[in-house]
């Protein structure tokens, strides 16, 4: 499916389930990784990943363009548009769009470890992904200091 495919099949959603036109751009976006796809609130346009429709076939990626459009029209019509708000939940349960959309295996990629946290006392390794401030934290066993390796 090329641009011009996706920008046809957006606006075919868009008017058959919610009565509406899509007036604004339709693309896929090759950096998103862990979404289906995003709605931009200043363009109005909308992105999509193209691995959702490669992987997952076009029935869920209909589901993910679905859940875009209600961000999309909800936002133009100036009503709850995020996750959280009532109006998006309506919507989206009438329209069937997907509320999460599947995980694209081997994406969502594992930050390594960088920082090893040692204790003066008893010695236990504390493994960390982040800094630690040791002058507010202590070993959970002993309550020594803790000590970068």
């Amino acid at each position: 499916m090329d641009t011009n495919e996706l920008q046809q099949l957006v606006e075919n959603i868009s008017n058959e389930f919610f009565d509406r036109p899509f007036k604004h751009k339709a693309r896929f976006n090759n950096r998103l990784k862990t979404t289906g796809g995003r709605y931009l609130l200043k363009s109005h346009d909308l992105e999509f990943n193209r691995k959702q429709l490669d992987i997952h076939g076009l029935d869920e990626f209909i589901g993910i363009i679905k859940h875009e459009l209600c961000h999309y029209h909800l936002h133009l019509m100036k009503k709850g548009y995020r996750h959280r708000d009532q109006d998006f939940k309506e919507l989206l349960k009438q329209v069937g769009g997907s509320r999460y959309c599947q995980i694209i295996p081997g994406e969502r990629r594992q930050e390594p470890i960088k920082y090893i946290y040692l204790c003066g006392k008893c010695g236990q390794q504390y493994p960390r992904k982040r800094r630690v401030d040791t002058r507010k934290f202590v070993c959970g066993k002993c309550n020594g200091k803790l000590n970068l390796k």
